[in-house]
């Protein structure tokens, strides 16, 4: 997996190409929560090049999820092909994870 991040103002898109599995995800989430630690409020975590997440990318995603929120932040997902939206719905993390379809419905007009 690679992943790069863009920022602007208080937002941060990652976007993923690849896994999100085990042998990444600590990376992956150190980058998000330097990101966050600078000041970053809304993360978009966009997986249109990627097909698949192991247990602990979701994990690593749950994680993020709360440390944003419990700083008035928020990660917002984006891009997932089928199986990822399927995975999250029968997991019950589309209650936990905004899900949006594109990058602009995910800013929301930020």
């Amino acid at each position: 997996m690679s992943f790069a991040l863009s920022r602007t103002d208080d937002t941060v898109v990652v976007t993923v190409e690849g896994q999100l599995v085990v042998t990444n995800r600590q990376e992956f989430k150190q980058a998000v929560l330097d990101a966050a630690d600078q000041g970053a409020r809304l993360v978009v975590v966009d997986f249109s090049h990627s097909g698949y997440i192991d247990s602990s990318g979701l994990g690593a995603l749950v994680s993020l999820s709360r440390r944003l929120r419990e700083g008035g932040g928020d990660l917002r997902l984006v891009g997932l092909n089928e199986d990822l939206r399927t995975l999250f719905e029968l997991t019950r993390l589309d209650a936990l994870f905004p899900l949006y379809a594109t990058l602009a419905d995910a800013l929301g007009g930020r």
